[in-house]
This record gives structure tokens, C-alpha cells and sequence, in this order.
């Protein structure tokens, strides 16, 4: 089966540029649980394998997955791959993807090793386990690279951008593996610097076996911490290396203007910020300088990140006109984003001297509370609106009395119809009234 990476056959496949397309669509369209096996089933014509593993560089809760043969699938460590990884790395030349023999599982296999680094982000590794050591064409790996530069940005993409109910499951997932690691390490740690501490005695007569088993036992301790280490960097990022990112997505947006951009770094550059927490983070900051940009006589933004106890707070300053609406961020997901991390942002704008955008937002998330009523899971400005409809004003009447837009507010008006689950205006009113909606005299419903 090997035969086809060697002698052209899996051209057959791939060699029209149509074929390639229609394979990468199939892997891109797959929905992300099973976006591995799925890959694996559409790489078996190209390079052919008995197994495959990953590490990826966005996913908080789960960046290692492997499928394939049970014992392999099943033993494959995050460690493991993160090796491999540097072994390709410092033995691949032309930008290949690295085949040989490496130490996986517990013993030496064929592998082929392809890494991807999606801009700004930690590098993501595809491990394929082969039958056999026959060599893979260089065109077939320059095919498999491409597919996983592409299948690494697409995931990379859905990431930083991941709906709100997405981006909260995946900080929750995190917290909870957070623990898991630690409650793992300590015991762990514990038993093995218990094991060492006899063997360490001069009481003990055989020094060479006490020094072989103190060896091993050392190097179990170094790789538990290695390990552990690596789940964290996969999991959090330092504060520095979160803003650093965010200048090099800013710059551009000013390369070619007249608005200079001061940047402030956060002073505990070396603290951790999850990674969920860091890239909405740098998403409300890109929608707010991208809002603050359309406004007339700019010319000076700053941008800072600090932390004020186990919040980060990022904030937006301009000296333009001073006219940005309370609800600049609504129209973007970015504040429903801010909202599902249990953060929070305000606008301050003084007409002649300029706006602040402040997004606070937690680095521990608290345990979400169970709903009660659908409205509930309403925002603060999504139960003003509310409150509006179930006195039976139409839109443009609700964009008077909370001072926004009438865009805005159909916007909300969506975005409560989803989220209770109704089909009009009449039955979300219904659900506020049985909710203690409205606060003043209620006037007939507007449909």
C-alpha cells in the first residue's frame, strides 16, 4: 500500500489541483471533533499510515488527540509529540515535512512529522504512524504540507474568533483540565520524590543499583515537569507575548495613516493569561481601534494592558471627537464575546476630548449559574430592549430612549428572539411579562 507514495500513484488522487480543493473542503467542513479521524481517512491516499496524532497550538482543553491503532492512539503523550516535533525541526530542510524513525509509544516507528505556525500563534504538529519505512516523494510531502498550513489556519481562525457560547465551554473545559494537570503532578511528584529519598540513603548498600534507579526516577520527575509545562503553555500564554501579538495585528491597520499608535505593555509581562481570556482580549481591542478609525480628526491612539488583581484590563484611548456610542462594541460579537467570560466593557466618551473603551476581564472564571428563566441569559442591554418591547415600542422609539442606534437595536431585537427561543415580538413580550417585564405601564405590543 506504501507503494503509492513512492512511485507516483498517489497522484492518481491528488495530482489535479481540483482533487487537492475537493479533499481539503471535505477536511474544513467536518465538524471539529472529528475533524482528525476525518483527516486521517482523506491522508490515507497520500501517505499511507496506521495512526495518527496532533498537537495543536489553539486548543485550550484538549491540544492532544490521536486516532488509529488502540495502542498507539491511546499512549501517545503531548510530550512526545513536542519532541518529535523539535527533531523534525532541526532536521528538515526546504521546509518539508520530516520522515524517519523516532521513539513513539514505546518503541521506534516510521513516522512523518509535519509542523504548521498560523500567524501568531504556538505551532501545531501532525504525527503520522507508517506500516512501513518506505520513503514518502518529496511532492506527496509538499502536498500534505500545504493541506495542514491550510487545515492549522482554519482552526487557528475559529479560534480567535469562536462564538461566545464557544469561547465560555472552552474556558470552562480548561479550568477543569487545569486542575486535573495539577492534582496529577502533585501526586506524581509526590511519589516519586518519596521513591528517591530511600534510594538516596547511605544506609543502603548497592550503590550502583541505587544510583540507577535515583537516574531514572530524576528523569520520570524532569519529564512529569516537562510535561506539565508544556499543558500550561498550550493552555495560557504570558502577558507580554499576548500584547506583542496584538502590535504586530495593530501596526498594520496604521501603517498608512496619520494616527500614531503609543502602545503600554502590561508592567507583570512574565503572569499567565489563558489562552480564551488573551484572544478576546486582542479581539475587543482590533474592533475598537477599527470603530475609533472611522472617526474624523484622529490622530493618536494608546493602547494598554494591566492587571488590577485577577482581572486584565484593556483599554482604548483616542482624542478624537468624543462621540462614540455606549454600544460601539455591540454591533460586533466581540461583546457578547467579553459577556460570555464573565467580563465586562464600558465606553467613556467626552464630546472635544476624545473616547475610552475599558474591557475588563476575569483570568478565573467562576462556575456559570443555572438559569432560572430564559431571560436570564439576556445582557443588561438586551433586557433594556426588552423591557422596551414589552411596553409595545416600536424600534426607532426604543433607539430614543436608550440613546442608540435604530440598527442597533434591531440587532438586540435578533439577538433576544434567538436567545429566548421565540418567533416575534408579541412572544418575547409574553416571556418578559411573566418575568416581571416591563418596569413602566405596558402599551400594546408593536409587530
Amino acid at each position: 500500500m506504501d507503494d503509492v507514495t513512492t512511485d507516483g500513484g498517489w497522484q492518481r488522487s491528488w495530482g489535479r489541483p481540483e482533487d487537492a480543493l475537493a479533499r481539503a473542503v471535505e477536511v474544513l467542513r467536518t465538524p471539529r471533533p472529528d475533524i482528525l479521524s476525518r483527516l486521517s481517512e482523506v491522508l490515507a491516499t497520500l501517505v499511507p499510515h496506521v495512526a495518527i496524532a496532533q498537537l495543536s497550538g489553539v486548543c485550550t482543553y484538549s491540544p492532544t488527540l490521536a486516532h488509529g491503532l488502540p495502542e498507539l492512539a491511546g499512549d501517545v503523550g503531548g510530550l512526545e509529540l513536542a519532541r518529535l516535533a523539535e527533531t523534525a525541526a532541526g532536521a528538515t530542510a526546504g521546509g518539508l515535512p520530516w520522515q524517519g524513525e523516532a521513539e513513539l509509544a514505546g518503541r521506534s516507528r516510521p513516522v512523518v512529522v509535519v509542523a504548521a505556525s498560523p500567524e501568531n500563534s504556538n505551532p501545531a504538529v501532525l504525527v503520522l504512524v507508517r506500516a512501513t519505512a518506505a520513503p514518502v516523494a518529496d511532492d506527496a510531502l509538499a502536498v500534505l504540507q500545504q493541506l495542514w498550513e491550510l487545515v492549522t489556519t482554519h482552526s487557528h481562525h475559529r479560534a480567535t474568533d469562536a462564538a461566545p457560547r464557544h469561547a465560555a465551554a472552552s474556558r470552562a473545559s480548561a479550568n477543569a483540565r487545569a486542575r486535573a494537570i495539577a492534582e496529577f503532578t502533585g501526586r506524581h511528584g509526590a511519589a516519586l520524590t518519596a521513591i528517591l529519598a530511600p534510594l538516596r540513603s547511605p544506609a543502603l548498600d548497592d550503590a550502583t543499583a541505587r544510583r540507577s534507579a535515583t537516574e531514572l526516577a530524576v528523569t520520570a520527575l524532569l519529564d512529569l515537569r516537562a510535561g506539565a509545562e508544556l499543558d500550561r503553555a498550550l493552555s495560557e500564554e504570558p502577558a507580554g507575548t499576548a500584547f506583542a501579538r496584538l502590535a504586530e495585528e495593530l501596526r498594520p491597520l496604521l501603517r498608512h495613516g496619520r494616527v500614531r499608535l503609543d502602545l503600554a505593555p502590561p508592567a507583570e509581562a512574565g503572569r499567565s493569561v489563558p489562552a480564551d481570556t488573551a484572544h478576546t482580549a486582542r479581539d475587543a481591542v482590533r474592533a475598537t481601534v477599527l470603530t475609533m478609525l472611522g472617526q474624523d480628526g484622529l490622530t493618536r491612539l494608546r493602547v494598554s494592558w494591566t492587571f488590577t488583581g485577577d482581572t486584565l484590563r484593556a483599554v482604548v484611548r483616542d482624542d478624537g471627537p468624543g462621540l462614540l456610542a455606549a454600544d460601539a462594541l455591540a454591533v460586533h460579537r466581540t461583546a457578547d464575546r467579553i459577556a460570555a467570560l464573565g467580563g465586562r466593557s464600558t465606553v467613556d466618551a467626552v464630546p472635544g476630548w476624545g473616547s475610552t473603551v475599558t474591557v475588563d476581564l476575569p483570568l478565573v472564571v467562576p462556575e456559570p449559574a443555572l438559569a432560572t428563566h430564559p431571560s436570564d441569559s439576556l445582557q443588561p442591554r438586551e433586557r433594556e430592549v426588552l423591557d422596551q418591547l414589552a411596553q409595545g415600542r416600536r424600534n426607532r422609539e426604543i433607539a430614543q430612549a436608550l440613546h442608540i442606534s435604530e440598527s442597533t437595536v434591531k440587532f438586540h431585537v435578533a439577538n433576544i428572539l434567538a436567545k429566548l427561543g421565540v418567533a416575534s415580538r408579541g412572544e418575547a413580550a409574553a416571556l418578559a411579562h411573566r418575568a416581571g417585564l416591563p418596569t413602566a405601564p405596558a402599551l400594546d405590543v408593536a409587530s
